[in-house]
């Protein structure tokens, strides 16, 4: 393997001539689009210093400018390399290709990451924007860990865009690429700023523990830039936005139930897999109540403040007791925040009569609740509708008929006055312009201050 590497590097230091090129070709394109000086501030540190750049706020498709400049590797999804000749030319610099739907995918990217950032200086440093995903640029979203798992030093580098016009922001909301594109070059003049903040070596506690490594720094770029940051990530973009038949309100409390998640550490994999043996465990007790103590050992977890604040958003009455039914619905959600049928289907198999799995109104309210994290949900005329003999219960099956004769029920029977009630931890976000990550950041929170509350708050 040593000899591969060295052969590898060698090859690639061959490129250098390729590499002049690719920078005056992209510097000219840059400046036909309108980005006539690029302001460098600090100095980029040599690979050997720091393997590893990483850049913060992500954006736009325009912060592939330091990219060009640097000819830096970069981390990049796997389709990137099927776009013509973009695809073609992107191979020069040497990307690392990522897929986020395949989770081996990203262990092996790491594992890369890993095995460039430890040899000396050997391999050119890679780029890499630790958000994962682009924002609107009001504040840092949790940094993947990816780039602080080899415990190397990182350089921080920051951009910004200050235009008195936003033509450069492309996000989950807003214009689209194409519209972005056009906007910017309808202005005669764009400005970018990259400072190079000092290289950040780790402490020892910090190599241990990448997601600190990672936070530690964030909050370092957080204050370089002015602007505050937040515990939210791309999976809560993803689940914000998931376009299932049960839209998430604004308010919902399933964001902060799956910060809590994540809090205690458990990977998403695992999650998924232990679905249906929550399922199974909460079927058997019929909604019998749960203590804290159960619910870790059900978890196989130990007891800690982020276990208890994740179980105090299910114990209603504040009694030490919570239903195991709810836990495992709002997990489905995040674990599957666009395969709604599923949801109700593991929903019907915990809620329903041991003869026929029906359920009556009160265990449809129970489950659409805690799917969409609301207090409050008035569905007397949805279970009047789909219960068209009125039996007074309904199945799955007869669920799954109305869901597929009226795909958009929920607009009609859920969402137009139903979903005013209180988050379980912050008031709804202030809309922002093209962007999501609006007001999430702690000083706008009373996440951590206060004990957390489930929809009956």
């Amino acid at each position: 393997m040593p000899f591969l590497v060295k052969e590898n590097v060698e090859l690639w230091e061959g490129f250098w001539v390729v590499d002049v090129l690719l920078k005056a070709i992209m510097r000219t394109m840059w400046f036909a689009g309108g980005f006539h000086r690029v302001a460098v501030k600090g100095r980029q540190a040599l690979p050997a210093e720091a393997a590893i750049l990483t850049l913060a706020p992500h954006s736009s498709y325009f912060d592939a400018i330091p990219v060009t400049m640097t000819m830096s590797s970069i981390v990049m999804k796997a389709e990137s390399r099927d776009i013509p000749i973009w695809g073609t030319l992107i191979k020069y610099i040497r990307p690392v290709f990522v897929s986020r739907m395949d989770q081996d995918s990203r262990r092996k990217t790491v594992e890369v990451i890993k095995r460039r950032a430890q040899s000396s200086g050997k391999w050119p440093q890679i780029m890499i924007f630790p958000e994962g995903t682009c924002t609107n640029r009001t504040c840092l979203i949790t940094f993947k860990p990816g780039a602080f798992i080899p415990g190397v030093p990182v350089q921080p580098v920051v951009l910004r865009y200050p235009n008195k016009l936003d033509t450069i922001t492309w996000t989950w909301q807003g214009p689209g690429a194409l519209k972005i594109l056009w906007l910017t070059l309808c202005q005669f003049h764009n400005q970018v700023e990259i400072e190079f903040l000092p290289v950040y070596t780790p402490s020892e506690e910090e190599k241990q523990d990448p997601t600190l490594y990672a936070s530690n720094v964030r909050h370092v770029m957080a204050e370089a830039l002015g602007v505050s940051v937040t515990d939210y990530t791309f999976e809560d973009c993803q689940l914000a936005l998931a376009e299932g038949q049960l839209r998430l309100p604004a308010d919902t409390c399933l964001l902060e139930f799956a910060r809590l998640v994540r809090g205690l550490g458990l990977k998403p994999e695992k999650l998924e897999r232990d679905l249906d043996r929550h399922a199974d465990s909460a079927r058997m007790k019929q909604g019998g109540s749960l203590t804290l103590p159960k619910f870790a050992a059900q978890l196989e977890v130990p007891e800690s403040q982020a276990l208890e604040d994740l179980f105090a958003l299910f114990d209603e009455r504040g009694g030490g007791e919570m239903d195991m039914r709810e836990y495992v619905v709002a997990l489905s959600v995040v674990c599957r925040p666009s395969q709604t049928l599923d949801t109700i289907r593991l929903a019907f198999k915990m809620y329903g009569s041991q003869e026929d799995g029906s359920i009556d109104e009160h265990s449809l309210s129970s489950i659409l609740k805690t799917a969409l994290g609301v207090a409050e949900l008035t569905v007397t005329d949805l279970f009047r509708a789909i219960d068209q003999e009125e039996k007074g219960r309904i199945t799955f099956a007869d669920f799954e008929r109305f869901a597929e004769a009226y795909p958009d029920f929920a607009e009609e029977y859920l969402y137009p006055e139903q979903t005013h009630s209180q988050s379980c931890a912050q008031t709804p976000p202030a809309p922002t312009p093209n962007g999501f990550c609006a007001d999430f950041s702690p000083e706008n929170s009373a996440a951590g201050t206060e004990p957390f509350r489930k929809k009956l708050d």
